[in-house]
């Protein structure tokens, strides 16, 4: 019973969302020799693998929605994306710290690697703005042609993460899943419409 109270506590799962923050954050203000650009990396990961999960979870929940973990995840899905979406914060704070000016930053910012991680920074602010049932009920159907921009923002994640220090074995090898499962999902629904339209066709 108490172990069910505390795995239904919003409290609990934020508090292990924020570890690795904590610790990033920790690491950065007690070591002496620790720089903003050694936390670029683990900051713009977490953030990335956050917000894969989160998108992961409606292709999962048509594969396994009778079971209770996966009903479990797909509850707290916007925990997931708007952590996702602070960590994104967070790596957007330690890189302004590590270009340390504003020219700095606009001398790059034509490249490739760079200008994606800003556009899909954009398109996540209003994902995470409106990641809350106020602005569900203010919105209504607008709602979720709002939160269709994670798909766009997730695919300038890919390059962002692909070019900006030329990863692209490790940004193809963590989105991987994602597409998999998305190619999956995109393949099933089309298959159900086409069985639909050809039964509804046969009556």
């Amino acid at each position: 019973m108490a172990a069910a109270r505390l795995l239904g506590s919003k409290l609990f799962l934020w508090t292990l969302l924020a570890v690795p923050a904590a610790l990033m954050i920790r690491s950065y203000l007690t070591e002496s020799h620790m720089w903003p650009g050694d936390l670029l990396h683990p900051s713009g990961e977490w953030s990335a693998r956050l917000i894969i999960f989160a998108l992961m979870l409606t292709p999962l929940s048509m594969l396994f929605g009778g079971q209770g973990w996966i009903r479990w995840l797909v509850s707290r899905r916007r925990a997931f994306g708007v952590a996702g979406f602070l960590y994104a914060l967070i790596h957007l704070v330690f890189y302004v710290l590590d270009m340390e000016t504003v020219q700095n930053m606009l001398t790059e910012i034509g490249a490739l690697g760079i200008w994606t991680g800003w556009a899909a920074f954009l398109l996540f602010l209003p994902l995470a703005l409106t990641s809350n049932d106020a602005s569900m009920r203010a919105l209504e159907h607008g709602w979720k042609r709002v939160q269709r921009l994670a798909y766009p923002a997730a695919a300038l994640t890919l390059v962002h993460w692909m070019f900006v220090h030329d990863n692209k074995v490790a940004a193809l090898l963590n989105f991987a899943p994602l597409a998999l499962f998305e190619g999956w999902r995109i393949f099933h629904t089309l298959s159900a419409r086409s069985s639909r339209r050809q039964a509804s066709h046969s009556t």
